[in-house]
């Protein structure tokens, strides 16, 4: 059990968690607990399911490298067999949750599976835009918990979507580049240019640049007079700015240095970028 807990990589798939914990409280105007059991079990699971495709189609590859070499599947402590039918019903098991829910919240759950297993995982290896295809999986989650309470896609989920999305490239980018020569033993491309050089550098900043602006767009959204359900106070505005400078600031200093020191800061930034803006964002409605 505990091989099996570890295929599904449970410290990732509890960040992905709080990312829809978090978009279910910013959308709920009462608790229902029932819901939120079916959301966090739905969304689990299949997040555990993905992880575990994953692996199942990388087994190979994950053999090469250093940081994976160590996996259930490259010890042969599970089979390949195994694990896909472990990860299938997993899966079936999360979509099924979610559909209890709502058909939309099963359709974007079921939606962010297949394009992470059959869009990013086999792109990794043969192009850098896989890491373009691999963000919108990984954007679902925030979203997911107002779609779960909503039952719509709207503008509110639109902004909770983009957050997520735009955060992801200077996060994995960052991975990317301190682990760049791990993963060319597996010949998996994941900067933008294929290289650590200041075309990869330039976008992590591009990126990181946009996320301020979308990070508080509720606030500019009221002061341009277009109605959102999704609020954020001038003070949680400046706070969630502060936190944005200084994610800005550490990708402009890997652009200038490009170095190994000033990657992993900036991966270690992202790390607590993304949920002390949704604590600040759920603070913001609640305190």
């Amino acid at each position: 059990m505990k091989t099996y807990i570890e295929l599904i990589k449970p410290r990732l798939s509890a960040t992905v968690i709080f990312s829809s914990f978090a978009g279910y409280l910013l959308a709920s105007t009462e608790q229902d607990y029932l819901l939120l059991s079916k959301l966090l079990i739905g969304g689990l699971f299949l997040v555990g399911a993905s992880n575990g495709l994953n692996q199942v189609y990388e087994v190979n590859t994950d053999a090469l490298m250093t940081r994976t070499k160590n996996r259930p599947l490259p010890t042969k402590r599970i089979s390949i067999t195994s694990a896909f039918i472990f990860s299938l019903v997993l899966g079936l098991i999360g979509v099924f949750f979610l559909f209890t829910i709502n058909l939309r919240c099963a359709f974007f759950g079921a939606l962010s599976c297949l394009i992470y297993v059959i869009g990013y995982t086999p792109l990794k290896t043969s192009t850098p835009i896989s890491g373009f295809i691999g963000a919108f999986p990984g954007a679902m989650p925030f979203m997911l918990g107002w779609v779960a309470v909503s039952n719509q896609f709207t503008l509110e989920t639109g902004i909770l979507f983009a957050i997520q999305f735009l955060w992801q490239f200077p996060h994995f980018w960052s991975i990317a580049w301190l682990r760049f020569d791990d993963y060319m033993k597996a010949k998996i491309q994941l900067l933008p240019s294929g290289q650590k050089d200041h075309k990869s550098a330039f976008q992590i900043v591009f990126y990181t640049f946009w996320l301020l602006p979308i990070s508080v767009s509720p606030l500019l959204l009221e002061y341009f007079n277009i109605n959102s359900t999704l609020d954020l106070s001038l003070i949680g505005s400046i706070l969630i700015i502060s936190l944005g400078l200084i994610f800005f600031i550490k990708s402009l200093k890997l652009l200038k240095t490009k170095s190994d020191s000033d990657a992993k800061k900036l991966m270690i930034w992202s790390l607590i970028y993304l949920p002390f803006l949704q604590i600040i964002y759920i603070m913001d409605k609640f305190v």
